[in-house]
């Protein structure tokens, strides 16, 4: 799977994130949005291979593209069999987030990035578009933290596999109200906070490279968003747990239902038989093949964001893959309108 969608499915995250960046600071996070998520699909659309989206754009944000169940990929055309191999018509399951971050390119902000994650048929938990408390960190604490645990307990741990001081560790939360106690803890406990407004598919993977400052990823965010980053910390063997948030009260927000009764049904119907259980990275991106790739839309941790130049644009990206057990990083120059030069910083 990764020799023959490794190279594409950069130019996949690389489209959305040069059509997205078009929007950044402009104060439209839904059109951002919208242009990212159009370009991921024409991408794929383009490459020979039969797709099922199994976590996109459907629930939430009532995109009209790349929903949930949606089938992408020359392979999935009715006359596939007379361009595609055998091979390339068995089902992979994809989980995408074009635009992972919205507030933050249309406030110009750093840390969004276009992403997606690929494993063959049932590879991919199909996360209901509910939210998830996570737990992540470096591939030293894999194993020795636990989401079960408190802040507190976890911070000591985390110090321990990491031969560092708890003052010196440093912790992403987003910065929601369900999370002011949290906040509270790890300060007390002496550990650092760096508070972010989106984007915690980014800290979680920040916190599998050694150098990135982010050592560890707490609280509560989007459900899907912890399938990728689960994904992601899959291959780099970092440490990842989440659990499923079905009670409206905890997260403090209208979007996952109006009431916990109803949410749990929801679970039921879906499956999903104990809601309270606490998955690991393995579970949550159980292929035998897990893929993931990110393009920086604007700059962050890891990837400098989209850089245009008169002509053209400069694009940094990752692909991270289980099956070689390498994490590229990719700088590409996009020749889009016969540039008389090309910028090389």
């Amino acid at each position: 799977m990764e020799n023959t969608l490794g190279l594409e499915i950069i130019e996949v995250v690389e489209q959305a994130a040069i059509a997205s960046s078009k929007w950044m600071g402009k104060g439209e996070k839904d059109i951002a949005d919208e242009v990212a998520v159009e370009a991921m699909r024409e991408r794929m659309n383009k490459i020979h291979m039969r797709g099922r989206i199994v976590i996109g754009e459907g629930e939430r944000d009532d995109a009209p593209m790349l929903y949930i169940g949606e089938e992408v990929g020359i392979c999935t055309r009715e006359d596939a069999a007379d361009y595609c191999n055998p091979e390339e018509l068995v089902q992979i399951d994809i989980a995408v987030d074009p635009c992972e971050g919205t507030n933050l390119v249309a406030y110009g902000q750093n840390g969004s990035m276009a992403v997606l994650a690929i494993s063959e048929k049932g590879g991919l938990f199909a996360a209901p578009d509910f939210y998830m408390k996570k737990l992540a960190a470096p591939p030293a604490a894999k194993g020795h933290v636990d989401i079960n645990k408190s802040a507190t307990e976890n911070l000591k741990i985390l110090s321990d596999c990491m031969s560092r001081s708890i003052e010196e560790l440093v912790v992403v939360v987003m910065d929601r109200s369900r999370h002011e106690d949290l906040i509270k803890e790890i300060r007390g406990a002496g550990a650092r906070v760096r508070l972010i407004s989106d984007g915690d598919v980014s800290a979680a993977l920040s916190c599998a490279f050694s150098g990135s400052n982010i050592h560890a990823l707490m609280g509560i965010g989007a459900a899907p968003e912890g399938v990728i980053s689960a994904a992601a910390m899959r291959c780099l063997g970092g440490h990842f747990q989440g659990q499923l948030i079905y009670d409206p009260a905890v997260v403090k927000t209208g979007l996952i239902g109006e009431s916990k009764e109803g949410n749990l049904a929801r679970l039921t119907e879906m499956g999903i038989t104990d809601p309270d259980r606490v998955y690991n990275a393995e579970e949550l991106a159980s292929g035998e093949t897990v893929l993931f790739a990110a393009c920086g839309i604007t700059p962050g941790t890891l990837m400098e964001g989209v850089r245009f130049f008169k002509g053209g644009a400069r694009t940094q990206s990752l692909v991270i893959s289980s099956q070689s057990m390498t994490a590229r990083f990719v700088d590409t120059v996009h020749m889009l309108e016969n540039p008389k030069s090309i910028q090389l910083k």
